[in-house]
C-alpha cells in the first residue's frame, strides 16, 4: 500500500476559497499537503488568508486569456519531489493540460479535484473533458449525479471517487448541539407566522423574485409568511423594492451579509425551510448543517452538486424549475409542518451532513484515492 510522506503531496489550484480553509488545514495536518493557490479568479469570491494556512508555499498568479487560463510557475512544481499532485478539473486551465502530459512522462501521480460532467455539454466539449479528464490518475468528484454521466462516457468507474463538499464541519457541529428554538423572527417581524431563509449571495440567476411572488400569492390567500434575506446584493436585484410592488414589503428582512456560524446558526434552525429558486450549493449544506430544509429547482443539469444532500421529502424537495406554481406546493409543504415533523427534519438532515458532507469524510476519500493510485 502506498503511504503518503511529508512533502509527497502537492495541491494546486486556481483559489483559495475561504469555505475551503478547514478542508485544506485537515489535509496539512494529515497528509503534510503543500499548498499553491491561485491569486484570483473572474467571479468575485471570498478567500481566505493564505498565510494562516500550514503547508501553504506560494501564490500563484492566474493569468486569462478570456475563459482560459494559464497558472504561472505550476508546471515547474512536477519537478519538484512531490509525488501526487491534486489539480483543479478545468479543461480551462491551460496549464493544467501540461502538468498532465509532464507528469506521464515523469510518472507522477495526478488527480483531479473536479465538477467532472454537468448534463448540458455539448459535442466538443465532451470530447475535450473526456481527453482531459484520460489523462488523470483519479478523478475526485464532488457528486455521484456526475459520476454516474461520466461513466456513461466511458470513463471508467474505478478512477472516479465522490469527494461531496464541505465547510466548517466540526465548528458547525459544535454549534448545532447548543441551538434551541428561540424568538428571533418573532421579535424582529412581530409576527408568528413561517419564516422561509435564503442565505447565500443575491443574484439575478438566483431567480429570487420567484420566491416574492410565492409569498405575494400565499398572503392573499389568507397564509402570510416572512422571507429573511441573507447575503449581499452584488448584481442590483434590489429584491426589497420588488417586494414592494408585490405588497409584501412588510414581511421582508433584508439581513445582509453574515459569516457568522453562531448567528447564522440560529437563523437557519428557527425557519420552516431555505429556499432558492435558482440552483443551489453550499447554501444546501449550511442550511443542513443547522436542521433546516432546502428546496431548490429539479433540473439537475443546471445544478451545483450539493443538490444531492436534499432527499425528497426528508432533507428537503425539488419544484419543477421555473413553474411558480410548483415551488408554492413545495413550500407549502415544509411551512405546514407540525413541531414532531420539524424536529425530525432536523434529525434526518444532521445524520446526512455527518454521514457525506464533512471534512472527514472528504480526508478519507483523499486518503483511498493517494493509497489506490
Amino acid at each position: 500500500m502506498n503511504t503518503i510522506t511529508s512533502k509527497s503531496l502537492c495541491l494546486i489550484t486556481n483559489i483559495g476559497s475561504h469555505y475551503r480553509f478547514p478542508i485544506f488545514s485537515e489535509m496539512a495536518k494529515l497528509f503534510a499537503c503543500h499548498f499553491y493557490l491561485g491569486d484570483k479568479v473572474n467571479t468575485p469570491i471570498k478567500r481566505f488568508d493564505y498565510n494562516q494556512l500550514s503547508g501553504y508555499q506560494q501564490t500563484i498568479k492566474n493569468v486569462y486569456f478570456g475563459p482560459f487560463y494559464w497558472q504561472r510557475g505550476s508546471v515547474r512544481l512536477l519537478f519538484k519531489p512531490y509525488r501526487y499532485y491534486i489539480i483543479d478539473g478545468e479543461p480551462f486551465c491551460l496549464s493544467s493540460w501540461a502538468i498532465l502530459l509532464l507528469a506521464k512522462l515523469t510518472r507522477k501521480k495526478t488527480i483531479a479535484w473536479t465538477h467532472g460532467w454537468y448534463g448540458r455539454e455539448g459535442t466538443i466539449k465532451r470530447l475535450v473533458k473526456k481527453l482531459f479528464f484520460s489523462l488523470h490518475s483519479a478523478l475526485m468528484v464532488y457528486s455521484k449525479y456526475a459520476i454516474n454521466l461520466m461513466k456513461k462516457e466511458g470513463i471508467p468507474n474505478n478512477k472516479m471517487y465522490c469527494i461531496a463538499n464541505s465547510i466548517d464541519s466540526d465548528n458547525e457541529r459544535a454549534i448545532r448541539e447548543r441551538l434551541i428554538h428561540n424568538d428571533i423572527y418573532r421579535k424582529h417581524f412581530v409576527n408568528d407566522y413561517p419564516t422561509i431563509i435564503y442565505c447565500g449571495r443575491i443574484q439575478k440567476r438566483k431567480k429570487l423574485e420567484m420566491l416574492v411572488d410565492c409569498a405575494s400569492q400565499l398572503k392573499q390567500e389568507g397564509r402570510p409568511v416572512n422571507i429573511v434575506f441573507v447575503g449581499k446584493d452584488v448584481d442590483q436585484v434590489r429584491i426589497d423594492q420588488y417586494a414592494e410592488t408585490q405588497n409584501v414589503a412588510d414581511c421582508i428582512w433584508m439581513y445582509g451579509p453574515c459569516y457568522d456560524d453562531e448567528v447564522l446558526g440560529q437563523l437557519f434552525y428557527n425557519a420552516h425551510v431555505c429556499v432558492s429558486p435558482g440552483n443551489v450549493g453550499l447554501t444546501a449544506i449550511h442550511s443542513l448543517t443547522f436542521g433546516c430544509p432546502v428546496v431548490t429547482h429539479n433540473n439537475f443539469a443546471y445544478q451545483m452538486p450539493e443538490f444531492e444532500a436534499i432527499r425528497q421529502g426528508e432533507t428537503g424537495s425539488f419544484f419543477e424549475q421555473g413553474n411558480p406554481q410548483s415551488l408554492k406546493r413545495e413550500i407549502e409543504r415544509w411551512i405546514c409542518v407540525d413541531s414532531i415533523k420539524r424536529n425530525e427534519t432536523r434529525r434526518k438532515a444532521f445524520d446526512e451532513i455527518d454521514r457525506k458532507w464533512n471534512i472527514h469524510y472528504q480526508t478519507e476519500i483523499i486518503r483511498k484515492v493517494i493509497n489506490d493510485v
